[in-house]
């Protein structure tokens, strides 16, 4: 007997979505990036394929990237690149922070984030809040390379709202990591004034904030409006970057938002990654010239 989800992923191998063409015969990924850029993935095989409560998921093995996460038809991550996305976005943080103990992980449904997380001995508990489970359960089975399937019981699986959990916590943690999708649809709310406002409210009198911000060429507005409203809120904030060769340009951009601490490592960097190293950690806010008047907000008021 042919099981629901067999049947689902012949489905769209025999009928593909809009985002699945057949080009001369081969499978090929098509995200529309903007209204002038789409980019394509010729694709092997579809791993897994199925609709939640709240979109449709992907897992799909490319020639070029192995296997990748796609929500909705965008890539998100993926089995060549993942882990530069992940370590930038967590180990910046919790390497300036001389001691966090206590960290959130928003988003996340790939693992990787929280994964990286436990690499630091000292912290005690991870709270990743993820709306979808169906995200969650999918990585850990088929995208190993990203999640290595997540088991550590410092680990605590939320899934829930971000942005309505985030209101339930004060001074509670010291680092906070926005791990978000694009700003559209749902995830629109987390780019928003009132959710950094509450992440600062949930963040300890010491606590640290990082955002992806999207890319600095072609979502400039993005970036320019999460600097600025975290500029609105805390003393010290700091845009940095990461190539990230999946990401439209290969360009991304993060925003660290910190209530004490300078960008500085509080200690020599000494975890075992495949992309950050402590060169990287202290050069990855130097900013190229075009993006040099927002590196101004970095500067302690």
């Amino acid at each position: 007997m042919v099981s629901d989800h067999r049947r689902s992923v012949e489905l769209i191998v025999n009928e593909p979505p809009n985002f699945l063409e057949r080009i001369d015969g081969e499978l090929w990924l098509v995200e529309d990036e903007r209204e002038n850029m789409k980019i394509s993935y010729r694709i092997k095989e579809v791993v897994f394929a199925e609709s939640s409560d709240f979109q449709h998921v992907m897992i799909l093995d490319s020639h070029d990237f192995g296997r990748m996460l796609v929500l909705d038809g965008v890539v998100q991550t993926t089995s060549l690149d993942g882990h530069i996305y992940n370590e930038m976005i967590t180990h910046v943080p919790l390497s300036i922070h001389p001691n966090p103990q206590r960290v959130l992980v928003v988003g996340g449904g790939d693992c990787g984030a929280a994964r990286e997380s436990t690499r630091y001995h000292g912290v005690d508990a991870i709270d990743m809040v993820e709306i979808d489970e169906l995200v969650v359960k999918v990585c850990k089975e088929y995208l190993p390379a990203v999640s290595e399937n997540l088991d550590d019981p410092r680990v605590n699986f939320v899934y829930d709202d971000g942005i309505e959990f985030m209101k339930t916590k004060k001074n509670y943690y010291d680092v906070i990591i926005v791990d978000s999708s694009d700003p559209v649809g749902p995830a629109t709310r987390l780019f928003e004034y009132e959710f950094h406002r509450d992440i600062r409210a949930a963040l300890k009198e010491d606590g640290l904030v990082v955002c992806q911000s999207q890319s600095p060429l072609f979502h400039r507005a993005v970036m320019r409006q999460t600097v600025d409203q975290l500029r609105d809120l805390f003393p010290i904030v700091r845009p940095y970057l990461a190539t990230v060769p999946t990401y439209p340009g290969g360009f991304w951009s993060f925003a660290l938002g910190s209530k004490r601490y300078q960008a500085l490592p509080a200690h020599p960097f000494d975890k075992p990654t495949k992309y950050l190293n402590d060169t990287i950690l202290r050069a990855c806010f130097a900013l190229p010239e075009f993006l040099r008047p927002d590196s101004e907000v970095g500067a302690a008021r």
